[in-house]
Parts: C-alpha cells; sequence; structure tokens
C-alpha cells in the first residue's frame, strides 16, 4: 500500500485540483493521518489515509488529492471532526442520514451529526448518530472516542473509555474471557455530569453551574473552556498533559487551577497529541505537556516566552509538531523528526525547538491553520491582486492518482 507514496513536500504547496474552489474551513487532528475540508458551499471533500473507512467514499483506498464525499452531497455539512480511524460531520439543516445508511435515531432542528462507521453488510457509510438533545455547536474527536457540544453548554462524550477520557467517572476497564483487559464503550452520547477541583489539601469539590463554550481533544484527554473562562482537563496524565502538576489520569473533568483567577481567565484551548495550549485573555499563550516525549515535560501551564506580543488567531499541533496563525504571519515549530508539516522549505532546517516564522509564507495571510499526525493545511487570503500573485508563485502539488 504505502510503495507509491510520494515524497515529503518540505515547504507549502498548492493543490492543483482546488483551483476555483472556495474553502471555509480544513480539518485535521493530531491522531490523524486524514484531512477534510468544507466548502464555502457547505461541501465535504475528504483524502488521505482511509484503512478504516474513514474518508466515506464507501471504499478502504487512501485518496491521494482532495476529493468530494458524494454521499453527502445533498447535505450542508457545517462542522466536521477527524479522530484517528474515524470522521464527525455534522449537517446544518437536521437532515436525516444518507438513505444507504440504516437509521441511527432521528435528529431534529439544527445539527443533525452523522459519524462514520462501519456496518457490516452495508460498506462503508456515514450514518447518524442517536442524538435527540439540543443543537450541537461543536465537535472534537481524540483518537478513539469523540465529544460533542451543544448550544446550551452542555458536553457529551462517546467512543472508547480508556483512561477516563469520557468523563464519566470510569475507565471502563473489565476483564473479559483469558484475562483479556477489555473496555465498555459508550456507544452513544453520555453527557458529562460532573466536573470539580481539588484543593490543596486533596479535597475534592464539585464545581456546579458549568457552561461549556468550546472543546479540544488530544490523543487520549479533553480539554474544556467555560463561559466563566475557566480551563478543565482529564483523561491521561502522563506527560504533564492536563496541567494539574501530577501524572494522574483523571475521570472527570477537573479545573486547571491557573486560569481560575479574575483577568487570567483562558479564551482559547488547543489539544496537541500529548500536549494542550490555551490563549489567556490578554493575549498570551500557555503550554503544558510534551511536544519531544523524550525531553523534560511541563507539568503545569507556562506562557510560551517566544509568542509573547503575537495575536493568535488560529493553532494547531500533530503528534509533536505546531504550526500557528498570527498576526501577518505563520509560525511553527516541532522536534525532529518532521516531515515537513513546519513548511520552512527544501534545503532548510528540517525541525526547530524555537518557535519560527515560516519564511516560504511570506505575505501570505493565513486565515485557518489545521494539523494532522505529520502534515499541515493552511488557508490563505487572497483578496488583493498582490495577494493573488504570492499564492500563484507557490509550487502546485497534483499527486499521482494510483
Amino acid at each position: 500500500a504505502y510503495r507509491n507514496l510520494g515524497q515529503n513536500l518540505w515547504g507549502p504547496h498548492r493543490y492543483g485540483c482546488l483551483s476555483g474552489i472556495r474553502v471555509r474551513s480544513v480539518v485535521s487532528g493530531p491522531c490523524a493521518a486524514h484531512s477534510l475540508l468544507i466548502t464555502s458551499e457547505g461541501k465535504l471533500w475528504s483524502w488521505g489515509r482511509n484503512e478504516k473507512g474513514q474518508l466515506g467514499h464507501g471504499d478502504t483506498k487512501r485518496v491521494e488529492a482532495p476529493k468530494l464525499i458524494e454521499v453527502l452531497g445533498a447535505e450542508s455539512i457545517v462542522l466536521a471532526a477527524c479522530g484517528r480511524n474515524h470522521t464527525l460531520a455534522l449537517t446544518g439543516m437536521g437532515r436525516a442520514s444518507p438513505p444507504a445508511c440504516p437509521k441511527l435515531g432521528e435528529k431534529q432542528g439544527f445539527g443533525g451529526l452523522t459519524i462514520h462507521v462501519l456496518v457490516p453488510s452495508f460498506g462503508w457509510f456515514f450514518c447518524q448518530i442517536m442524538y435527540n438533545g439540543q443543537p450541537i455547536t461543536k465537535l472534537a474527536c481524540g483518537a478513539e472516542f469523540s465529544m460533542i457540544m451543544d448550544c446550551k453548554g452542555n458536553l457529551y462524550s462517546f467512543g472508547c473509555p480508556e483512561y477516563g477520557q469520557l468523563g464519566h467517572n470510569s475507565d471502563g476497564k473489565f476483564i473479559a474471557r483469558a484475562q483479556r483487559i477489555e473496555y465498555d464503550c459508550e456507544l452513544v452520547p453520555r453527557r458529562v455530569g460532573i466536573f470539580i477541583e481539588k484543593t490543596k489539601d486533596g479535597q475534592i469539590l464539585p464545581v456546579p453551574n458549568v457552561v461549556v463554550r468550546d472543546v479540544a481533544c488530544g490523543a487520549n484527554h479533553t480539554l474544556v473552556l467555560d463561559s466563566q473562562k475557566r480551563v478543565f482537563s482529564w483523561g491521561f496524565g502522563g506527560y504533564g498533559r492536563l496541567g494539574h502538576a501530577e501524572q494522574k489520569d483523571e475521570m472527570v473533568p477537573r479545573l486547571v487551577k491557573l486560569f481560575d483567577f479574575p483577568g487570567r481567565g483562558a479564551a482559547q484551548i488547543y489539544a496537541g497529541y500529548t500536549c494542550s495550549f490555551a490563549v489567556s485573555e490578554t493575549g498570551g499563550l500557555f503550554f503544558w505537556g510534551a511536544t519531544n516525549t523524550s525531553r523534560e515535560s511541563t507539568m503545569y501551564p507556562k506562557a510560551v516566552q517566544d509568542l509573547c506580543g503575537w495575536k493568535i488567531r488560529s493553532l494547531a499541533c500533530g503528534k509533536s509538531s505546531i504550526i500557528v496563525a498570527a498576526d501577518e504571519s505563520t509560525i511553527s515549530w516541532g522536534p525532529s523528526p518532521t516531515f515537513g508539516e513546519l513548511g520552512y522549505g527544501d534545503h532548510k532546517p528540517k525541525s526547530s525547538t524555537a518557535a519560527q516564522e515560516v519564511k516560504t509564507l511570506d505575505g501570505i495571510y493565513t486565515e485557518q491553520v489545521a494539523m494532522g499526525y505529520a502534515h499541515s493545511l493552511l488557508i490563505a487570503r487572497d483578496e488583493s491582486e498582490a495577494e493573488q500573485e504570492k499564492l500563484r508563485k507557490l509550487p502546485e502539488y497534483n499527486p499521482r492518482t494510483l
């Protein structure tokens, strides 16, 4: 399957197949080796790895370049998210799932959620999730679990409960026959009901009335931002990615202390594979966890000095690399090995431990960044003649179709 893989792209390229297509958002994730884009018309395109049918094209063939998902052609897609081997898509009209798909529950009003699953005798399809709550406003995927947030600030999770990553106060572990450990997976969205804080002397106190405003997932952990600008984290505690100054797994959302002071709240959250980021309400970027797991971990949120004073618009994490759109620049960094996702260009350093401006994108205004396991995607503004000229000068990428 991998004999015909192309070369790594060390600098930014334009997709030839997308000329004339207006793109509203690009989507991937730190665990994902596949990508999605949503056009301004609400059409969903996908490409990349496809061993589990996560691209939604009805097969398991790898796709080299963006391709329209035809089974969702009649839908208007509002949001999407990528897990390791699964994809979520949110339809704008609350339409029933595609006709080829066995129904898994109806959704009324705005925001029908379809998930890509294998239905054994039917092939690979998008199927509707059994959910009849309030309209959905955000989706997020970890490696093998998913989160959905509704307009009233409720959070629901489903998938694999390992490490407590679903937030239901259990890791779902049980001993199956022959002493094998298995997990009791949540098959339908279940509301995350308990939020806690731990005091210095180890007391556990409930945090009432949490209204969730944003959610982000790493491989095995989740971050939440609430209406009071507080941050909660839970799931796998390794490398300090939860920000609680200890490496313990957390089974329910636990308050990250640093952001719980007046004027010190968070405005944005992002999750990497084994790390976490937050932008404070004053604009500072904070990091915790590890990008390089062979180096020391950051056990609680610390300011990223390299980006002090930059106004961050969009940030994305891969397995160990970071890319940021800030002011007029695109900035990236990440330890070796990298595969071109930092975008520094041919015959340039391949990795960087410090944040660096991506010089190959000088004069190009990045509206949004997304990152997969080891690749980057960005949407560039093309409003002025000068911007269009800059973009025309980028090399065009036209992968061989297999």
